[in-house]
């Protein structure tokens, strides 16, 4: 276990990485949880419990998301591609590296393909693609049999990336509050020291 002194500055993401991080992380909380309450109840259990406004808000805010989602893992893939990533403070071993790396990549990944195939299931199945009160183009031809394997296929990635947050969140509490080598702070704001 690492200790560093209590003055020391870790290297951390530049401001615009971390809000976009952290915006994304509410985004994609918000989108799961509601993905979740969509996929438990189903459309008619949701409008018999909760009606018709409560439910088509429920997809609504469910789809906002998943659009937010999309355009601000692209600004981050752009910011990414521009400003790179800080180094550690402490070295990590390689299979901590390598682990990082890889569930990083992943969620990258899963966050566009999430909502691209969610945006192209919506479209396919003869609903609106909405960002608020805002209808976008559908950008795929309507079938309803493809709109159901593309859903399935949405929530399929949907449990792959809650497993993946959740293991990325105990990676992050473990560097934080164990480790304590600064792997954490690169990504908070504050005064960026232990």
């Amino acid at each position: 276990m690492q200790n560093e002194s209590d003055s020391m500055v870790w290297p951390r993401y530049s401001l615009a990485q971390r809000v976009l991080h952290w915006l994304v992380a509410v985004l994609v909380l918000g989108a799961v949880g509601l993905g979740g309450t969509i996929g438990w109840f189903g459309f008619e259990g949701l409008q018999a419990r909760f009606g018709e406004a409560t439910t088509n808000t429920i997809y609504t805010w469910h789809k906002s998301f998943g659009v937010l989602v999309l355009a601000l893992m692209l600004v981050r893939i752009g910011l990414r591609i521009r400003r790179g990533k800080p180094g550690y403070a402490v070295d990590l071993a390689r299979w901590q590296r390598v682990g990082s790396e890889a569930v990083h990549g992943l969620l990258y990944v899963l966050l566009i393909a999430m909502p691209v195939i969610g945006w192209w299931g919506t479209a396919a199945g003869g609903y609106p693609v909405q960002l608020g009160p805002l209808i976008l183009p559908g950008l795929f031809p309507e079938n309803e049999a493809f709109s159901e394997t593309l859903f399935a296929w949405h929530q399929a990635l949907g449990r792959v990336t809650l497993i993946l947050v959740l293991g990325h969140v105990v990676a992050a509490l473990y560097h934080w509050r164990i480790r304590r080598d600064g792997v954490m702070q690169r990504m908070t704001f504050g005064r960026g020291r232990s």
